[in-house]
This record gives structure tokens, C-alpha cells and sequence, in this order.
């Protein structure tokens, strides 16, 4: 969602948080400001309504000089979209704030604060953080201390970043609910809410934990806990080469990212697969304990990841025989639930920020579950350092906000933790054998589908004109079917749904018509058959059909049917390489109706609030 940069250094900051609010444009936003401390001890504030390149036009007509300063991009959850919405927000001339989160007791705080007399300019909760430091500030007269005070008074989610004109040689920052990093220099300090901002200037991070604030100075930085014991947070470097998070010679980051997916998936498989099998303690050393008794799986997530939860259902009540529930994560923490004895919480998530998942875990730890597990892209992540075991995805930086690369390697980690669970089960070796044979065949097969990307291009100018469409599966193929409507309608705006192909008489059908395309995913496996009686319905209707089939499936193209031919692939390995042709249809359909395909409107990337 919003994105956060903050610098204190040597050398004028504003160039280094013009650049981190750039690399933070995937999240999501609709407005950008910054604010810094001059060498007057002023603070300089710019804020714009749109893209950050409205921001860098206004600091180039009037410089925001200084070696102390704070930057954000906003998405907004309280007030419209508006220059004064925008952030940072200031208490008086001398105190300036950023802020990602929400603050669920903004309305009492402000009430509050009005009867003391602050005045209030925007409709944000942000703003009413920045009047209570501000009259903590007045009281105690140190900033740190100001904030510590401010934050036992705040109910909800929020990562701050708060600079005094008083106190131009430091800023003061902390997290709770929502993710901040701290990038370690040379006489120089940064603070940002994802890593990628700051990789012009260190690969050195240090990761807030939940309750931490921090005293960010160019000489140091100093860290308390939630109960104010100084702590000290392990530096990591950025594994990631920087070139991820540059489109190279690719017109968008989503068809780049796209085509990385042969080399991630192959890097998830590394180091946790041999030729024949699982090596069950990539999972974690109390892995094997861990999964010898789970009797149930609960999956929790959000969006595509809630799409890779519905596939693994298919592998783990197969393959290992084990119950297994699905469901999103803000539905399920809203409800009672029912908890069946030795249930593993198994937890997805991209960002491992995932505000609804996050709160999801956190209940269930105290609900009495078995074990977490996450599957997640960035190693620092909350949910990570919160989970029991944690399966990363290779996945590198996705930049795109329609995700294509970590779903495909989510798939690929979620195939190897049910292996993993399924020989605890009872999975003849001879089986894992097979699977394990066919995963490694997969990454050739996705390349071989991106071989098909011309024709895939020349198939998408069929939906130029078009405002619906219908997506069809059987079995795993449907959440795969979901999850391809899910891509059409986040970067195309075209309407799309997916059915599970034998519900088409319970309703939809009733749609079909010459202006309803049809997309069908048809897998060689034992259902389709079945799935060709259900294209024949579409057809007597007058429905146009665009039919992803493996190539020994018996479909042909005809009147009516157009059939790209998939190479052959195993039956369980297929959600993953028939993903693929549904992007790259998503991404051609969007380019020729042009649209913000990396920045669909409306959307943020990492969804770190409710």
C-alpha cells in the first residue's frame, strides 16, 4: 500500500527519496510529498496529488535542500485523494510525519486534540498522530520520548517516521503492524517500508520487529523493544541482484516477470529436491516432528495467493489424504471457528505483510493450532519471523501488482510441502518418485509455453472489443480458471469470472453469448471428457471459445473454437505451467486496450492494511 523513505546523511537527501518513492510506485498510491530539514532548520515541505513525477517537477522548480528528510506515497484509506490528504503531515511549522497503517482510534484522539486547541487540515488519521507527539513534544521536549509516549495511545497498525525542526540531526521511527526497514550505510543512515527503495544507496538492512522504535542517526541507530530494553536487529544483505527491479528489455515489469518463471520456480526447487524426493528438512529443522501427527490443513490468504491455497487443497486431500480447508483471511478472523485437533495454520502471502493474513496468524497462535507454516517471497517479512516453518519462495522482487511469478513458485513451494506432509501419510516412495520427476520437468515446460507468447498476442486481439468474460475449469484447473479472470480484470478492467465448467448449467450459461468469450484451461487428465461436454454447451449457444488444451486432449480448433495446443504435462504439475497462457492472454489484451499494466488504477501491490 503506501510506501515510506527516509534519509539522514552527509549529503543532500532530497535525490535519494525522490529515487526510493520511484522504486515504491508498484505498491500502489495516489499522491506523493516529502518534507526535509534545511540548513536553516526549517522544514521544507512539497506534497502532489498522481504519480511521483508531479513531485520530482515541483522539487525541481523549488528545491527541498537538507541532510534530514522523510518521503511517502499514499493510498488513501481516510479522506479522498488531495493534496492536503497527502502526506507528510505536519503539527505546526516544526514537526513533520509519515505514516503507513491505520489508526482505528484516530476520531477520540482527534476530539482530544481539538478541545487542546490543534487545529486540523486533512481528513487522515495521520494527522492526529502528528498533534499528539507534537503535544507530547511540548511537554518533555525530546522527540524520541515524544513518540514513545504517542504510541501507547494508538490503537491499530502503523509503521511512523516523525522529524523535528528542533532536533535536525535525527529522526525517530517504529512499527506495529506494519512493515519498516532500516538501511545501514557509511556516515549515513535510512529508513524505508521495503528494501527495494534503498538499494541505490546500502544492501545492508536491518528489519523492525513488532513494538521496536528507533533513533535513526547518521552515526548510528538505536533500538528499543516494545518494553523499552535496548535490542539489537541482525544486518542481512539484499540477496537479490539490483537489475530485479528494472524492466531491461521488457516494455512492462509484468511480461519480464512473466518470463523469470522458469528461472524462480527452478530456484524454489533448489536445495529441496533430489532426483526422487523431497529433502523435508528445507522445511525446517522441527519439520519432520511437525508434520508427523497433522491431521487437518488450514490455508489462509489473500487474492492470488488464496488461488495457490485452493490448488494445494487438490494436492493434500490426493496425495496425502489429509482434510485441508481454504479460506481468505479476512473472512476467517471475523468468524468462530472450529479447530480440529493437530491442524496445521498454513499461511501465503507474497509480501509476508499481508495485513489480514498477519492478523490471521497472530489468532491462530492463540487458538491452539498445531504449527504455522508460511510460504512467502521476502525472507524479513513479519510473517516469516512469525511462522514455525516457513518455505521461501525464490520468486526475487515483483514490481507488477498483478502477480504472476509468485504465484507460480507459491505453487511449486506448496507441490513440496505436500509431498513432504504426504510421506508422513503414507505416500509410496515410488509416487513421490514420479512427482518429484515431473516438478523438475517444469520449468522447461513453462519455457516451452512462452514460446507460444506470438500466438497467445495474436489470440488476445479477440477481446479487444469485448466487456465480459467467462473463465472454465474441472478440478485443480479451477482455481487456475480463477485465477486467470482474476489477471484479465486487474490490468484490463474487462469483466471476468471463473466457474467450475460443470456449474455452467446452474447459471452462468445464461450469460454465453457471441459477446461473451469463453477461456477454458483442458489438461489430458480423467476429467476431460467431462469438460468437453461442458465446451459443447458454450458452442450451441453461440459462445465464443478460446481453449488452453493439452495437445493429446482431442480438442481441435473449429468453428467457434480456438485451441492453443499445450505441450503435454503431468496431472499434477499442470496448475502451475497452465497458469502461464492465462498471463501472458491478460497481458496482451491489456497492452492493446492500454492500460497502466504494471500500475492497474485502484490497486496497491502489498495490501498492509485491512
Amino acid at each position: 500500500m503506501c510506501g515510506i523513505v527516509g534519509a539522514v546523511s552527509e549529503r543532500d537527501v532530497q535525490g535519494i527519496l525522490l529515487e526510493g518513492l520511484r522504486r515504491l510506485e508498484y505498491r500502489g498510491y495516489d499522491s506523493a510529498g516529502m518534507a526535509v530539514i534545511d540548513g536553516d532548520h526549517q522544514v521544507q515541505r512539497a506534497r502532489e496529488l498522481g504519480k511521483v513525477a508531479a513531485l520530482s517537477d515541483a522539487i525541481d522548480a523549488n528545491p527541498l535542500d537538507g541532510q534530514l528528510g522523510i518521503a511517502h506515497t499514499r493510498w488513501a484509506t481516510h479522506g479522498e485523494p488531495s493534496q492536503l490528504n497527502a502526506h507528510p503531515h505536519m503539527s505546526g511549522d516544526r514537526l513533520a510525519i509519515v505514516h503507513n497503517g491505520i489508526i482505528e482510534n484516530y476520531q477520540d484522539l482527534r476530539e482530544e486534540l481539538k478541545a487542546d486547541g490543534f487545529t486540523f487540515t486533512s481528513q487522515t488519521d495521520t494527522e492526529v498522530v502528528a498533534h499528539l507527539i507534537e503535544k507530547n513534544y511540548r511537554a518533555v521536549g525530546d522527540l524520541y520520548d515524544a513518540v514513545k509516549a504517542a504510541i501507547t495511545r494508538l490503537r491499530g497498525a502503523y509503521a511512523l517516521a516523525v522529524i523535528h525542526a528542533d532536533e535536525p540531526d535525527h529522526m525517530v521511527v517504529c512499527r506495529e503492524g506494519s512493515p519498516l526497514v532500516v538501511g545501514v550505510g557509511i556516515g549515513e543512515n535510512f529508513i524505508a517500508s521495503d528494501q527495494l527503495a534503498l538499494l541505490p544507496v546500502t544492501d545492508r538492512f536491518m528489519f523492525l520487529e513488532e513494538g521496536d522504535i528507533a533513533d535513526i542517526r547518521k552515526e548510528k541507530v538505536s533500538i528499543h523493544d516494545r518494553e523499552g530494553t535496548p535490542v539489537e536487529r541482525k544486518i542481512t544483505r539484499f540477496e537479490h541482484g539490483a537489475d530485479s527491479v528494472d524492466k531491461g528489455e521488457y516494455r512492462h515489469f509484468m511480461l519480464k516477470e512473466i518470463y523469470e518463471q522458469p528461472r524462480v520456480v527452478k530456484a524454489t526447487m533448489e536445495g529441496r529436491l533430489t532426483d526422487s524426493s523431497v529433502l523435508e528438512q528445507a522445511l525446517g529443522t522441527d519439520a519432520a516432528d511437525l508434520l508427523e501427527n497433522v491431521r487437518h490443513v488450514q490455508i489462509i490468504a489473500c487474492g492470488t495467493s488464496y488461488h495457490a491455497g485452493m490448488v494445494a487443497r487438490y494436492w493434500i486431500e490426493e496425495l496425502a489424504g489429509v482434510p485441508c480447508s481454504v479460506e481468505v483471511a479476512s473472512e476467517y478472523r471475523y468468524r468462530k471457528h472450529v479447530i480440529q485437533p493437530d491442524t496445521l495454520f498454513l499461511c501465503i502471502s507474497q509480501s509476508g505483510e499481508t495485513a489480514d493474513t498477519l492478523a490471521a496468524l497472530r489468532q491462530a497462535k492463540e487458538a491452539g493450532f498445531r504449527a504455522a507454516l508460511a510460504i512467502c517471497n521476502v525472507p524479513g517479512s513479519s510473517l516469516v519471523r512469525e511462522s514455525d516453518l516457513v518455505i521461501m519462495t525464490q520468486a526475487g522482487p515483483e514490481i507488477g501488482v498483478a502477480s504472476t511469478k509468485a504465484f507460480t513458485t507459491q505453487l511449486t513451494a506448496l507441490l513440496i510441502f505436500t509431498l513432504a506432509l504426504a510421506r508422513h501419510n503414507g505416500l509410496a516412495p515410488e509416487k513421490e518418485a514420479e512427482i518429484v520427476k515431473a516438478i523438475h520437468l517444469v520449468p522447461g515446460q513453462v519455457n516451452d509455453v512462452l514460446a507460444l507468447d506470438g500466438e497467445i498476442e495474436e489470440l488476445s486481439k479477440a477481446f479487444m472489443d469485448k466487456n465480459h468474460s467467462l473463465f472454465l475449469g474441472r478440478g485443480s484447473q479451477f482455481p487456475v480458471a480463477m485465477e486467470g479472470a482474476l489477471k484479465l480484470k486487474e490490468i484490463s478492467y474487462i469483466h471476468a469470472e471463473a466457474y467450475p465448467a460443470g456449474e455452467l448449467k446452474h447459471g452462468p450459461l445464461a450469460l454465453v453469448d457471441s459477446e461473451m468469450p469463453v477461456v477454458t484451461v483442458a489438461p489430458n487428465n480423467d476429467l476431460v471428457e467431462k469438460l468437453k461436454s461442458n465446451l459443447e454447451e458454450v458452442r450451441a449457444r453461440g459462445g465464443e471459445l478460446f481453449v488452453f488444451a493439452d495437445k493429446e486432449a482431442g480438442v481441435k480448433s473449429e468453428e467457434g473454437i480456438h485451441v492453443m495446443q499445450i505441450p503435454s504435462v503431468h496431472e499434477i504439475t499442470a496448475p502451475i505451467v497452465y497458469t502461464v497462457p492465462l498471463q501472458l492472454l491478460s497481458y496482451h489484451v491489456a497492452v492493446l486496450k492500454g492500460t497502466d499494466v504494471d500500475q492497474p488504477r485502484n490497486l496497491a501491490k502489498s495490501v498492509t492494511v485491512e
